[in-house]
């Protein structure tokens, strides 16, 4: 096991970043299609192809799902990742011709420092390239569409963690955090998702003596050393199982991963955060007894708070970063 959402068989993970930009975008995607879907709980979401991963629609599966930075710029990463797709003869066929399917997320990191003054949107070519470098290693932290990331008080990043359960089903998860919560416990190096650690993956810190008052929120709002970074947000997310999902089960599973975000940062669902998770299921092992969708949404819920850590913990500093590292605590 990597503690990556790689631990699903078959899925694969692509990544690219321009750091003098300050962005980047994360593919996630297999040699077959897979079932996807999809829900969002924050009041600011910027999405592609979503609406077709409701359980009623035609198209059931996917190419490829899209976390990318770059706000509504960003969404022309999936367009990259379709180009890629459409050349390798993937996608859903209609007629004479494949049309891959891929939907896509992006978060705000517009104002991170990084220099945004380009002639030319890059985010077509970064998802190209993100698509080109897809293999089982996930790299953390300041990578991909973690690249820009920040929380309230440090910088965030890509994150992800895995399990297997008893039945053997694997459940993972996928996550580039940008909130305006905070994910560490005030000005502490303790994390909020500290109950569900496993072993000492973000530090093996536990929770501090001490909490700050839970009704006064630490966001970037109260932070931000300018007042656009208090809208710089979005935490945008992906489950997967191996198990044999229908679509309307993969959207149970989403569901269920967004109480990792309340775990794992404080506050989470921001009317300011676009907040999303994406479900992904490659239906290799059937659902048993046992193992249904409780204990899947259970661990799918653990995995993203654990996730969100280590994307936080993992980041490193780059010039002109608004704020300072977990490492830099």
């Amino acid at each position: 096991m990597r503690n990556t959402i790689t631990d699903v068989e078959g899925l694969l993970v692509g990544q690219a970043q321009d750091l003098s930009v300050k962005t980047g975008v994360t593919v996630l995607t297999a040699e077959a299609p897979f079932t996807a879907a999809v829900h969002v709980m924050g009041g600011a979401p910027g999405t592609r192809e979503t609406d077709l991963l409701a359980p009623d629609k035609t198209v059931q599966q996917v190419d490829a799902l899209v976390l990318s930075g770059g706000s509504a710029f960003g969404l022309d990463a999936a367009g990259g990742v379709a180009d890629a797709l459409r050349r390798d003869g993937r996608g859903f066929q209609a007629g004479p011709v494949r049309v891959p399917i891929v939907p896509g997320a992006i978060l705000f990191d517009l104002v991170n420092g990084g220099d945004k003054d380009w002639d030319e949107n890059p985010y077509k070519a970064l998802g190209q390239a993100a698509y080109a470098a897809r293999g089982q290693d996930v790299a953390l932290g300041t990578e991909g569409a973690g690249t820009g990331c920040v929380t309230a008080g440090i910088m965030g990043g890509l994150g992800s963690a895995s399990v297997r359960l008893p039945s053997g089903h694997v459940v993972a998860a996928l996550v580039a955090v940008n909130a305006l919560g905070a994910a560490h416990v005030g000005g502490t190096r303790h994390f909020w998702a500290a109950p569900w650690e496993m072993g000492e993956e973000f530090g093996g810190l536990g929770l501090p003596s001490q909490f700050p008052d839970p009704h006064t929120a630490v966001t970037k709002a109260g932070l931000a050393r300018e007042a656009a970074n208090a809208r710089a947000n979005t935490t945008i997310g992906i489950v997967a199982t191996d198990a044999d999902l229908t679509q309307a089960q993969a959207k149970r599973l989403a569901t269920a991963a967004h109480d990792g975000y309340a775990r794992a940062l404080v506050p989470s669902h921001a009317p300011e955060d676009g907040d999303l998770i994406f479900a992904a299921a490659t239906g290799a092992k059937p659902l048993g007894e046992g193992t249904g969708l409780l204990e899947l949404g259970h661990a799918a819920a653990i995995c993203m708070a654990r996730a969100i850590a280590r994307g936080v913990q993992t980041a490193r500093p780059l010039p002109g970063n608004p704020f300072p590292c977990w490492s830099d605590l």
